[in-house]
């Protein structure tokens, strides 16, 4: 059997700045490629559309990646959005934000998708983050996972409607504008 070393926010705060996307899952090193420019269009587009409604409504804080979002020690992520929300927000920091963020949303990637879909939301589920949106581009669908005690629950698929997207109700996303 071959030992593997666990790392620590220490190892990963060390890690040079190359240009590559380190994260921390149980103490495994993850390395991914940059996304790609459709990747980044749906991340931006999601992202300002959010924002808006967020602004809008006072109601907390949305952040993209590359930031670091520190769940515990082993389990470092650069999710692609975060929302944290007004009773969240001290626990950002000069490292990032250190807790479980309101909502997390992943865009899938063909390098990724596994790992999203599996380790990322065991992850985020053991740490309490409420809502995990899983955003397929191809399948022009958002699937949002809501906590439900240590685990998620069946995930609601929104595709044709984008409507009232937990946490946010009356957050209408235009499918148009998200999709490009």
């Amino acid at each position: 059997m071959i030992a593997v070393k666990l790392l620590t926010y220490d190892d990963y705060a060390a890690l040079p700045n190359d240009g590559k996307r380190y994260e921390l899952l149980d103490g495994v090193l993850h390395v991914t490629a940059a996304p790609s420019r459709s990747h980044q269009r749906v991340v931006l587009r999601l992202a300002m559309s959010l924002e808006t409604h967020v602004a809008a409504n006072n109601l907390g804080e949305v952040d993209i990646a590359p930031f670091d979002v520190i769940l515990s020690d082993p389990n470092v992520v650069e999710p692609d959005i975060i929302f944290v929300a007004t009773d969240r927000m001290p626990s950002f920091s000069h490292r990032g934000f250190e807790g479980a963020p309101t909502l997390v949303v992943e865009v899938l990637s063909p390098s990724t998708a596994r790992v999203d879909r599996n380790t990322k939301l065991q992850i985020y589920a053991r740490h309490g983050v409420p809502y995990y949106w899983i955003v397929e581009p191809e399948a022009r669908a958002i699937d949002v996972h809501t906590l439900a005690g240590l685990a998620y629950g069946e995930p609601e698929r929104f595709a044709n409607r984008l409507v009232d997207l937990p946490p946010f109700p009356g957050l209408t996303l235009d499918p148009f504008v998200v999709w490009p």
